[in-house]
């Protein structure tokens, strides 16, 4: 899983890969884009007074990473059916950390418009599946690991410092559209954009239902758009597709689009540069999200 050149997809396909992983009896998936390697259980030093979730920490090529157990943060109590678990080690929203799993299968290539949004899950896993795969006969749960990742560290981004402070009265006449599948970023996105005075706020769940507005409403006039930020993953249409389109259509291209994706990494950068992406943002950098707000609504 190291070296991923093969894996990695040409930008704006509408494609993803999903590694699988099982929990109990239950199959869940992870962006592949997220997974850096897969290793064999390694010895764990405890922390005093870490998160329940946290079981500790480990040192892998002179990093030390925190290890999350997924059993707890998905609360699975049922016993693994496998000898040995698996340690991810992911990538996403700035930070490495490891996800230990029961087992890890195989790697799904599909279109995100094969991927369902869940409706209602028996498991008790709603607060953190974010799509659902339906491959033959058995369904894989998408889980949402920034939600588990925030559950832990709520106060990463560090608050947003600056940014209602000396309100610029100019947020309050621009109109912001916002493509995000996760409730959680969407409550989060929304109480942070009105603390700053953006007051004029549209949100769609994902990239397909934002793209039938701007092709419906903003081509037309009908409705006037001043920004559009974008989450990367989500059903039926992604973040990358999203910004691709509205790039390549000459009525829509000049609105600048900000991607705030836990899938900004250094590695990935380049994906939303080929798709024509104004700026591009790591989850959950609010207050800089603000700051590059500003920069693209009110100093250009």
């Amino acid at each position: 899983m190291e070296n991923r050149s093969g894996i990695l997809l040409d930008s704006g396909t509408n494609e993803v890969e999903f590694l699988e992983f099982i929990m109990a009896d239950t199959s869940f998936g992870i962006n592949v884009l997220k997974v850096r390697e897969i290793i064999n259980p390694v010895g764990i030093t405890k922390i005093p007074h870490s998160h329940p979730n946290v079981e500790g920490i480990i040192e892998l090529r002179g990093e030390v990473l925190p290890v999350i157990s997924l059993r707890k943060a998905l609360s699975i109590e049922e016993e693994s059916s496998y000898q040995e678990d698996k340690f991810i080690v992911a990538e996403f929203n700035g930070m490495k950390v490891i996800l230990r799993v029961d087992h890890v299968t195989q790697i799904h290539r599909l279109s995100w418009s094969q991927m369902e949004k869940p409706a209602s899950l028996n498991q008790g896993f709603e607060d953190h599946v974010t799509g659902v795969i339906k491959r033959q006969e058995k369904m894989i749960l998408l889980v949402d690991v920034e939600k588990i990742l925030f559950d832990i560290y709520p106060n990463v981004d560090g608050g947003l410092q600056g940014t209602t402070q000396d309100i610029n009265p100019a947020r309050n006449e621009k109109v912001i559209v916002l493509s995000e599948d996760s409730p959680m970023l969407r409550k989060l996105l929304q109480e942070t954009m009105l603390a700053a005075g953006f007051e004029h706020l549209i949100f769609f769940e994902n990239g397909k239902d934002a793209w039938t507005f701007f092709d419906e409403k903003v081509r037309h006039g009908e409705q006037k758009v001043d920004l559009l930020i974008t989450d990367i993953e989500m059903p039926l249409m992604d973040g990358h597709h999203l910004t691709k389109k509205l790039k390549g259509d000459s009525a829509l291209s000049t609105i600048p689009v900000i991607i705030f994706s836990s899938l900004i990494t250094e590695h990935l950068y380049h994906k939303g540069e080929q798709v024509g992406a104004n700026a591009q943002i790591s989850k959950p950098q609010l207050s800089k999200l603000i700051q590059l707000m500003d920069e693209w609504l009110l100093l250009k």
